[in-house]
């Protein structure tokens, strides 16, 4: 899942009538500390980039450098907010942005709080950082990360082997040039891969409770536990649910999650599920061999059943529920949708339908520009149509 993270004002009176009351009063005065503070962590950062773990154990505690010296970083650094005093030092909020070296285009940027304590002759040390209330984590905080690099790709896990990690790099590395074989190479040709140790761990990532992504082998998110402003993409893994996969299927899910970072500069909000997902799921499978049956065995089952769908998926039915048939039939359902745009129209004219359908300025009337213009169609004749290719594929 990609973007909107999927698997696989007070009014101006009442601001006028605050002003008179405010306008006198003083300005609060800068906590000296702040600056302090500030300085530290810029010391902390340029040692942690310059791989000097003497100079990075004179700010502070020294596990976090443990945990991200396998981290290849072209950026680290801290901008100190809101300080709160303690009695033993201060609590410090700030935003921390990093940028992994040949990966990031620009910046992730994350809230962390930071606390510190004073020595006797008045220095600030770092004694703890740790993701901000509300916050995912970030890799390294669930331990040392290890780091495995690929011809594409680049593998970071916590808990697991380098030689694990080499798996996943190598059916990343296939992954990368199916997807540009198939959308094209205008984007960046590289994926990061993020394998923590358990379900928990893939869940704590991504903000969420593990019960949102129980059977769900992976998803791509913006970036991990961060703001959503930052070009960067990462395919997360929750290590049990792949495990249950065979080989195939283990590349199918990496192949799904690699296409949802290549299109992910034209997936907008006006993309609805039913063809991001569809259309992963399209380039997933291609090569496999899988039979339409085979690939959509729920929807194959209510087709046979004599329920056919009569609309395509709405968004809503891509929701994590304890309905995983449910969620099942939707995902077949776009997928069949866009190999049904690809047979009849053509795999360079369903690559066209989804650059329209995302670059148009909303929701309302995006599908239905893009069928006129791109397939020379109409929503009611698409949906016919595509009601009929289902019952014959699968039925």
């Amino acid at each position: 899942m990609a973007g909107r993270r999927r698997a696989w004002s007070i009014g101006a009176v009442g601001l006028g009538l605050l002003l008179p009351l405010t306008g006198c009063d003083r300005p609060a005065a800068t906590d000296p500390a702040r600056a302090e503070v500030q300085r530290v962590l810029d010391r902390r950062a340029a040692a942690l980039l310059g791989h000097d773990e003497t100079a990075y154990g004179r700010t502070g505690a020294r596990g976090e450098y443990t945990r991200l010296r396998a981290l290849p970083l072209a950026s680290w650094s801290y901008r100190v907010g809101a300080l709160r005093r303690t009695a033993s030092g201060v609590t410090a909020d700030a935003e921390l942005r990093y940028r992994v070296a040949g990966y990031d285009r620009a910046p992730v940027d994350t809230r962390r709080t930071l606390t510190l304590g004073r020595t006797a002759d008045g220095r600030w040390y770092v004694t703890a950082d740790e993701p901000a209330e509300k916050t995912g984590q970030q890799l390294w905080d669930q331990g040392t990360v290890t780091a495995v690099k690929g011809a594409h790709s680049l593998v970071l896990g916590t808990g697991g082997s380098a030689a694990d990690l080499r798996t996943y790099a190598r059916l990343a590395d296939r992954a990368v040039p199916a997807v540009s074989g198939a959308w094209g190479t205008g984007w960046s040709r590289r994926v990061v891969v993020l394998v923590p140790r358990s379900l928990a761990g893939m869940a704590s990532l991504l903000g969420s409770s593990a019960a949102d992504y129980r059977g769900i082998a992976a998803v791509t998110t913006g970036e991990t536990g961060g703001t959503g402003r930052a070009p960067a993409d990462r395919v997360v893994v929750n290590p049990e649910a792949y495990a249950l996969l065979g080989d195939a299927g283990k590349q199918v899910v990496l192949t799904h999650e690699t296409t949802h970072v290549a299109t992910r500069a034209r997936t907008t909000a006006a993309t609805p599920l039913w063809l991001s997902e569809g259309y992963a799921d399209w380039i997933g499978y291609l090569g496999t061999g899988r039979t339409p049956a085979e690939a959509a065995p729920e929807l194959a089952r209510a087709v046979r059943d004599g329920e056919v769908p009569r609309a395509l998926p709405t968004d809503a039915d891509f929701g994590f529920t304890r309905e995983p048939a449910k969620l099942a039939r939707a995902y077949e359902g776009g997928w069949l949708a866009c190999r049904m745009i690809a047979d009849r129209w053509g795999a360079a004219r369903l690559g066209a339908f989804y650059r329209s359908v995302g670059a148009h300025p909303g929701r309302a009337g995006a599908v239905e520009e893009a069928l006129e213009k791109v397939l020379g169609t109409t929503p009611r004749e698409f949906t016919a149509r595509w009601r009929e290719y289902v019952t014959n594929q699968l039925g």
